[in-house]
């Protein structure tokens, strides 16, 4: 990974004008931020620029407003989350451009917090237009992008500005680069990899690039049956995507010619239907009944994947082992998850792990805040793993 900018690379910042780039795109119901993770991982960025004296203007989108003013789309009511993270009182303006940004800068003394409106309320943001660009800069003297989940687009929010002013990672971004790169730029080898979740289609090109960074990949989820019934194996009524057979051959034909070991299931908990609490049978993969449905790996499966975590000083995992959403079938990915944090623990394994369902998963296991690092970065984290450059990080390189 190429080296990039810190705020270690800063000098005085008392009384600049630090426009931070940060992920806002929290949940939320009836008006009220209901997971304020991202909102906590920005925090350290904003105390240390507002400890230091610098006029701290947050940029950050919301929603999907589509270039338009959108009330339900506005950051406003973001604003006490972050007061709450921060415990620091943070003003508010309601445009991100114009008189009324220009003012509300204006007013701020050394340490002030400043949310600007939702940068996707103007068409330039997603198209990353110059112009647009510009007039975010116009109300800047440094830009820090604390904002990794938003890095893989191109924006002028993200990209555009980081053109224009001398440009750093926030701590927050730079925690998820030098994670990321423990997990896949220059790991601790061997490196384990673990991919589930429902389908091939959606990972080709995660599966391509990993068979070639890693020692062993384990595959899991509904996407590990269509690897099987690429190999012969009857599949019963479970999800399959049987027109990429052909794809998941060509797959495995890679990771032998790169030296990467696949490792599929050997047994598998099987029903005749998707719900809660549903009568359920662990089989062995070649004896899956007509009639019914893969919906977790089974326990000697569990068994090979500690014995791979064993062998492995990395693992970098996205996706659960099965439909960890319903009891009984998140007994794979919750055992997994478990011994991969009490060998976290241990100082035998670095674990770097990543996607929505895979949070989940964790949060749900009660290991989260044992792995090595946890991303929370969705579409930038699956880019980053398929070996895709991200605009937003490039924007910093030195």
């Amino acid at each position: 990974m190429a080296d990039f900018r810190t705020l270690d690379d800063l000098g005085d910042v008392a009384g600049k004008r630090v426009l931070v780039r940060v992920d806002l795109n929290v949940p939320m119901k009836d008006g009220v931020v209901t997971d304020a993770t991202r909102i906590r991982r920005i925090a350290p960025t904003l105390a240390e620029l507002s400890g230091k004296g610098a006029k701290v203007i947050l940029l950050a989108h919301f929603g999907r407003p589509k270039g338009k003013r959108d009330p339900e789309a506005s950051l406003g009511p973001v604003a006490y989350a972050v007061e709450t993270a921060l415990d620091q009182r943070i003003h508010f303006a309601s445009d991100c451009i114009g008189e009324t940004a220009t003012e509300a800068v204006a007013e701020m003394a050394d340490g002030d917090i400043l949310l600007l409106e939702n940068t996707r309320f103007h068409p330039g943001e997603e198209k990353n237009d110059p112009d647009f660009a510009a007039a975010l800069a116009e109300n800047g003297d440094i830009y820090v992008n604390d904002a990794f989940s938003a890095a893989h687009r191109a924006h002028a929010s993200t990209e555009g500005l980081a053109r224009l002013l001398p440009a750093y990672a926030g701590r927050t971004m730079q925690a998820e680069l030098e994670a990321l790169e423990k997990g896949l730029g220059n790991p601790a080898r061997p490196v384990l990899a673990i991919v589930g979740g429902a389908k091939v289609s959606t990972k080709i090109d995660l599966l391509l690039n990993l068979v070639k960074k890693v020692d062993a990949l384990v595959i899991g989820g509904g996407m590990a049956n269509t690897f099987l019934a690429a190999g012969g194996t009857n599949v019963g009524k479970s999800l399959c995507e049987h027109d990429l057979a052909e794809t998941a051959r060509q797959i495995m034909i890679d990771a032998a010619s790169a030296g990467c070991a696949i490792i599929l299931p050997s047994d598998a908990v099987v029903a005749r239907e998707f719900k809660a609490g549903a009568e359920s049978h662990v089989v062995e993969v070649d004896a899956v009944p007509a009639d019914m449905m893969i919906l977790d790996v089974g326990p000697r499966t569990v068994e090979k994947i500690k014995e791979w975590l064993d062998r492995a000083d990395t693992v970098v995992w996205n996706g659960p082992l099965g439909a960890f959403e319903i009891e009984p079938f998140d007994k794979a990915t919750m055992a997994a998850a478990r011994y991969a944090a009490e060998r976290t623990r241990e100082g035998l394994l670095v674990s770097v792990a990543g996607g929505g369902d895979t949070v989940a998963a964790l949060n749900q296991a009660g290991v989260a805040d044992d792995f090595t690092y946890v991303s929370t970065a969705g579409g930038a984290f699956l880019e980053w793993m398929e070996g895709k450059p991200l605009p937003g990080v490039l924007a910093l390189t030195k």
